[in-house]
């Protein structure tokens, strides 16, 4: 009978995973997809040049923001059970080597997004001083942080706008208050399910500090005004940015699943219910980004 020998990772395959995880990988391409929808909904013409640098340059940018979020936070991510094992509070990484890793990713990010326009570096170093300045050290003073927080969160999406036109208007301003209101439902349901967690950290995430109607209230509140947003392009005042009366139906329906949702999460005030809404906030935002992309071109 043999023993079957189980190959210990190497320390690449170690680094690229704590990377991963220093970065948020899975958010930050996320991220990275909002700035290709809001490039792609600017251009009448597409510049592989001007996509290559936004995809990395992004990237590098919305990966420098997690990784300084993490060293500001990593004694108090000790303390959460979904957080622990990262690489700074597991102590696989020194805060040393992830801040010289931030620096790089921030300095060679900026440079990416410059040399599309002038524009593109500027809201990306906006994005990524209010995230790690204002919004990380706010999380344990005050609720407000989410509001501060959700600034940079929404910058992605008319981020690619600018990086095609390099300009600042109706059209990008829209696209930035689609993501704005959409971050306040989405971020309060997952501060609902985690309540217990960010608790032990000291994190102040709920608007009321409680698992209430009044939060409930508040998130739906802010879905509604996501879905009257989403649907604005209809009218025809905001410039370039249009949209058809069928993909307005879809948005609208969609919405209206969303709102759903927020009820749900009002009358039962359970975790499942949250749970569901932040799943739905997710396939809402994805869903909306696609819609007005295709909507566009077909």
């Amino acid at each position: 009978m043999s023993l079957k020998v189980i190959p210990k990772p190497n320390n690449i395959n170690l680094f690229l995973a704590d990377f991963g995880q220093l970065t948020k990988i899975r958010l930050s391409f996320s991220i990275v997809f909002s700035s290709l929808a809001g490039y792609f909904l600017a251009a009448d013409f597409l510049n592989t040049r001007t996509i290559i640098l936004l995809i990395f340059g992004g990237y590098l940018i919305v990966g420098a923001s997690n990784a300084f979020n993490q060293i500001l936070e990593k004694d108090l991510d000790l303390l959460m059970l979904r957080t622990r094992n990262r690489p700074l509070p597991a102590r696989r990484m020194s805060s040393i080597k992830a801040t010289l890793i931030s620096l790089f990713m921030t300095i060679i990010g900026l440079m990416l997004l410059y040399k599309i326009n002038t524009r593109t570096a500027i809201f990306g170093a906006i994005s990524i001083i209010i995230y790690t300045c204002v919004y990380t050290p706010l999380k344990t003073k005050t609720p407000l942080s989410v509001f501060f927080g959700a600034i940079p969160g929404a910058i992605p999406f008319m981020l690619g706008w600018v990086a095609h036109s390099n300009k600042f208007g109706i059209e990008p301003g829209i696209l930035f208050m689609i993501q704005f209101f959409w971050q306040f439902p989405h971020f309060w349901a997952i501060g609902w399910m985690l309540d217990k967690d960010y608790k032990k950290a000291g994190f102040k995430m709920l608007p009321t500090g409680y698992k209430d109607r009044s939060t409930g209230f508040l998130i739906l509140l802010y879905t509604f005004w996501m879905i009257l947003i989403s649907l604005f392009p209809i009218t025809k005042y905001t410039g370039l940015l249009n949209l058809s009366i069928l993909a307005a139906i879809i948005i609208f329906i969609l919405g209206l699943i969303m709102l759903y949702y927020a009820l749900d999460l009002i009358k039962k005030k359970s975790t499942k219910s949250a749970k569901k809404l932040m799943y739905m906030s997710i396939a809402y935002l994805s869903l909306v980004q696609i819609i007005y992309v295709f909507d566009k071109f077909i």
